[in-house]
């Protein structure tokens, strides 16, 4: 039994100088490269998922290549999105115009361990009558048809990024942030190509519930700022949400304490990736898309 005892606390001591040993190799290979090595295998790694590091505001943002643009969107997407660790506010907005049904569709919340936003822009092949919107695919815009948008995502009175691209899929992340979503204001603001589009779009804002008084329009451009969603939420079951979110608070408390040598996330998702490679793609795994 004493054997026994002794052995077991030899292998932990072992284990924990091994580990101890891996970890100072770690950090010296993250502090013998400069940002922009850093910043270059960041986005090789993140790139297999549809994302890439955006360095002024230290946080992912989608590549307008990603992946996931063949999958387009339906409702479906949001209706599972509790079943991934994701729990957000969504405002889905559409509006018909060149005998197309568009949708414009804008999220915040908690994505896993980040707190994050997104603007998407999709199209239907033809009309689609409202009762069918929400079971309706939607299909990724083309690149011509990239619309110059732009988000600021607050938590409650801090700043956390600010967005600005042409994009079919506008998005941002902060790596290791729980947030809930009631607490986060989004700014958003997009350019429409001509009068007809800006003007079918405010129509269905007003459908959604904005009064023209919240929305603010110069030239062809036009912003807004989310807070409370005005549309209705997918049903989901709460024991679902309420167990997403504490696994997000959980996992958002582990990856901070395994990081802690680092502040920015930089560092922290490389210290990350050589550290637990495992938890590092599931990290990146952000995505709305039902498993086959």
């Amino acid at each position: 039994m004493y054997f026994l005892c002794g052995f077991f606390l030899l292998l932990c001591i072992i284990f924990f100088f091994l580990n101890h040993r891996r970890q100072k190799q770690i950090r010296h290979k993250l502090c013998c490269m400069n940002t922009c090595e850093k910043t270059r295998l960041l986005n090789e790694l993140a790139q297999p998922f549809g994302f890439s590091y955006l360095e002024c505001e230290d946080i992912m943002t989608s590549t307008r290549d990603a992946w996931q643009r063949q999958f387009g969107y339906c409702a479906l997407f949001d209706k599972s999105a509790p079943r991934f660790h994701m729990i957000f506010d969504s405002e889905p907005v559409f509006f018909s115009c060149q005998n197309q049904t568009w949708l414009i569709e804008f999220w915040k919340g908690q994505y896993g361990i980040n707190t994050g936003a997104e603007i998407g822009v999709y199209r239907a092949d033809g009309i689609i009558p409202p009762e069918k919107f929400s079971t309706t695919l939607f299909h990724s815009i083309s690149d011509t048809e990239l619309l110059p948008m732009s988000m600021e995502l607050y938590c409650r009175k801090e700043r956390l990024f600010l967005v600005r691209q042409r994009h079919w899929w506008l998005t941002g992340f902060c790596m290791g942030r729980f947030s809930k979503p009631q607490d986060l204001r989004m700014n958003c603001s997009l350019t429409f190509p001509n009068c007809c589009m800006l003007q079918s779009f405010l129509e269905g804002m007003r459908k959604a519930g904005y009064e023209r008084c919240e929305l603010n329009v110069c030239g062809l451009t036009v912003s807004f700022s989310y807070t409370a969603p005005k549309t209705m939420q997918p049903k989901t079951c709460r024991f679902l949400i309420w167990w997403a979110g504490l696994l997000n608070r959980l996992f958002c408390h582990l990856y901070c304490r395994i990081t802690r040598p680092y502040s920015c996330n930089l560092d922290r998702i490389l210290y990350l990736y050589f550290y637990l490679p495992a938890a590092f793609r599931r990290m990146l795994r952000l995505k709305r898309i039902p498993r086959r």
